[in-house]
């Protein structure tokens, strides 16, 4: 008889953040994170502390990606515009081509648990943050290579860069197709 497989915490998180991704925080049961970690219920709790506990890891995990590849899209070479057209369209794509429909799971946190619970308000908001400050350098470094305009505060253009990101997870659930999506990206830019 082989051993069994060792529990990986990390592996865990990230399958987690897949089922609160999906299904939001109130509409996922323990014994569904149970089930999709491969675990008995007493297990997930001996692990984590329970299903809060193990979202608070979910959450923060799919907040460093998400700032992972925002900087991935933002930090590259060429003309700012450019780089941010990519990056939406990207994003736009991603949320389409997902058959659930999940949009972005710290819009989708934020919504679900707004104000009431400042644990994940404080976590979302430094996503925001953090994104909004990476879209803040490119902007000034499009400003200064004359790719955008230089007439409004780069930080301003970023919290609109950062307005318009959100409300694209946010349409990508219900639109039927890139259409209005891609008009939302294209009015966006040319506000640069």
């Amino acid at each position: 008889m082989g051993r069994p497989k060792e529990f990986d915490p990390d592996r865990a998180v990230a399958e987690a953040m897949e089922v609160f991704w999906a299904q939001g925080y109130g509409a996922t049961s323990p014994q569904q994170l149970a089930d999709q970690l491969r675990i008995g219920k007493g297990s997930l709790y001996n692990a984590f502390g329970g299903k809060r506990q193990l979202f608070d890891l979910a959450l923060r995990h799919y907040l460093d990606l998400r700032v992972e590849g925002l900087k991935y899209w933002l930090d590259g070479t060429g003309p700012a515009k450019d780089l941010l057209r990519e990056a939406l369209l990207f994003f736009v794509k991603g949320d389409l081509d997902n058959p659930d429909r999940r949009g972005c799971l710290a819009t989708n946190s934020a919504v679900e648990f707004g104000r009431l619970d400042e644990a994940v308000a404080t976590q979302v908001r430094g996503l925001f943050d953090q994104a909004e400050s990476v879209f803040e350098t490119l902007v000034a470094r499009g400003q200064r290579e004359g790719d955008i305009r230089s007439d409004v505060d780069a930080k301003a253009l970023a919290s609109m860069l950062l307005n318009a990101t959100t409300g694209l997870h946010v349409l990508s659930r219900l639109e039927p197709g890139p259409d209005r999506l891609t008009r939302v990206v294209d009015a966006t830019l040319a506000l640069l």
